[in-house]
């Protein structure tokens, strides 16, 4: 038996010998399976280093500082605009994939003004920032209610967005359009009680003028307007002042369609296009000429890469 025992043995020891020639030679090494050659990262970090200082070195030359809001010689108040802060984190993440520089995917951080808009002292505004490349309609309405359901239906269909300046009295005769309106997400503004020369109305009168169009407008759209139009843009120091008491900003225009002298579509438009510029207030009423050319004007607007949108994004700080 232990005769047997060893002959397998002896067989068992020549097997192993002879399949070792069939074996890689750091299989041989008793090491080798828990030995790893070291995976050389040194390229990958010198690569990620390079890219990140790319971005920092022509991102930064694109950063701006912020600009306080300004009261203006000619246009009085007006906003500020936010600086840019580039992310070089996420801007390092929008590429590490293509692992080449793209200014296309850099990110910047808005950085707010230490002046806003708010903690200017009372003054009119007339514009946005002159490089906010985007305008305003200011829709004043104290007649024309058979127009508006049009002018709505033309600025949903480009979806843009407007602010209607309205009448106290007229709201009360017309809370349907009033509610109308606001539901089609349109900035509602205060445009006093009944179209008074507020330049001529005594402070109290001013003030009664004002509070009574906010309730009457607040009690159908359930918001108190925060933007005041004077009818006819008449105005005083007094009367910007009220308004600032009652937590208001006033508004005026720096383009006017003077569409209340019923010039043709192609008239009104061209009047419009020759002056507009960033930051443009343009003021308009529902009139046939709006109804009839509102599209065309929008058309042409765009086409001049403007955006379209109601005084609270003109006026804000936001790029």
């Amino acid at each position: 038996m232990n005769r047997y025992v060893l002959q397998i043995t002896i067989f068992i020891i020549l097997i192993g010998i002879s399949y070792q020639h069939y074996l890689p030679a750091d299989l041989m090494n008793p090491n080798a399976l828990t030995q790893q050659a070291p995976i050389d990262i040194q390229p990958v970090q010198t690569k990620r280093s390079e890219l990140i200082q790319e971005i920092k070195e022509k991102g930064k030359a694109l950063e701006e500082s912020p600009q306080n809001a300004k009261i203006d010689k000619v246009w009085k108040k007006m906003p500020g605009r936010n600086g840019l802060k580039l992310n070089v984190d996420q801007s390092y993440e929008n590429m590490k994939e293509q692992g080449t520089y793209d200014e296309s995917l850099l990110v910047f951080d808005q950085v707010e003004p230490d002046v806003k808009l708010k903690d200017l002292p009372p003054s009119p505004i007339y514009r946005g920032h002159p490089e906010k490349d985007m305008v305003s309609f200011l829709i004043n309405v104290a007649w024309g209610e058979d127009n508006i359901p049009s002018i709505l239906n033309t600025l949903k269909k480009h979806n843009v967005r407007a602010t209607f300046f309205i009448e106290g009295k007229w709201a009360s005769n017309n809370m349907d359009l009033v509610k109308m309106i606001k539901e089609e997400g349109h900035l509602i503004g205060n445009h006093a009680y009944n179209h008074p020369d507020m330049n001529r109305l005594s402070d109290e009168e001013n003030r009664l003028q004002i509070k009574k169009t906010n309730d009457i407008i607040r009690a159908i759209t359930s918001e108190t307007p925060k933007w005041f139009a004077p009818p006819s843009g008449s105005f005083n120091e007094r009367v910007v002042s009220i308004a600032s008491e009652l937590e208001m900003q006033t508004i005026l225009w720096s383009v006017d369609t003077i569409d209340w002298k019923k010039p043709t579509t192609s008239v009104m438009v061209n009047r419009v296009m020759s002056n507009i510029h960033s930051g443009a207030m343009i003021l308009m009423h529902p009139t046939d000429v709006i109804k009839n050319g509102l599209e065309e004007l929008i058309l042409n607007i765009k086409q001049k890469e403007y955006k379209i949108g109601a005084i609270d994004r003109l006026l804000s700080e936001k790029r």
